[in-house]
């Protein structure tokens, strides 16, 4: 197979990745929390002594958008959204995690939990515990849970050391490999919820230009297999 078709199959593949990504991201424009995912392509460049080189595009990194989200008022006591960079820390089976998703609320031992049933921890790792019977929950900026005005645990607000280093799982949640540190200029504003960072409007408009892109490459696939065949007909006769 000649450069080009090397260069079209490679530049194929890549665009079937960012359809699944774009697809995702419009799947979760209602998700709370979610931060939209873009591709980003490079190019792979080979030298062959005595010949041409070889250059190939390849989509193989994810860049995560940390634009913030439109926030919506709830009215629900243990709902919160951060508002500048930080995330919630999260403990689940893998280790802890971050989100921005802050729909919380207490589970039956009093622990506050996730949507899924993850405990929320604090700044130290221990998780977030609400007392049963308690009553005038208020949450200050910094992430200090109240109790008729005494103290009774902190939301644990983190920052990733590496925000383009971080691996997404589960939609929502967020591997801090390089690990994170405490977000001092984050604000936690309380009975608020962070609505999905994506662009509709731009992603379906995004989807329309690869679904395009992928099908013009097809297109040259297809002439260029049907050269090929004119080609070794004309030389067996």
């Amino acid at each position: 197979m000649e450069n080009a078709g090397y260069t079209t199959l490679t530049r194929q593949s890549g665009l079937m990745r960012e359809m699944r990504i774009v697809a995702n991201n419009i799947a979760n424009a209602a998700t709370s929390g979610y931060r939209q995912e873009g591709m980003v392509f490079s190019e792979y460049v080979q030298s062959i002594q005595g010949g041409s080189s070889l250059s190939m595009g390849q989509g193989n990194a994810r860049h995560t958008s940390l634009v913030q989200g439109a926030l919506t008022q709830t009215g629900g006591t243990f709902d919160f959204a951060i508002e500048g960079d930080g995330f919630f820390l999260v403990e689940t089976p893998r280790g802890e995690r971050l989100t921005r998703s802050g729909a919380f609320s207490p589970n039956a031992e009093g622990d506050l939990v996730t949507f899924d049933g993850l405990r929320v921890l604090d700044p130290g790792g221990a998780p977030v515990f609400i007392p049963p019977g308690v009553a005038d929950i208020a949450v200050s900026s910094d992430g200090t849970i109240s109790s008729e005005g005494a103290p009774i645990g902190q939301l644990g607000v983190v920052r990733p050391l590496n925000p383009q280093g971080m691996i997404r799982e589960a939609g929502v949640m967020f591997q801090a490999a390089d690990g994170f540190e405490p977000a001092e200029s984050a604000r936690i504003l309380q009975r608020f919820v962070e609505n999905s960072n994506v662009d509709a409007i731009s992603q379906i408009t995004r989807m329309i230009e690869v679904q395009r892109a992928y099908e013009l490459g097809a297109s040259f696939l297809e002439a260029e297999d049907e050269r090929v065949r004119q080609a070794m007909r004309a030389m067996s006769q």
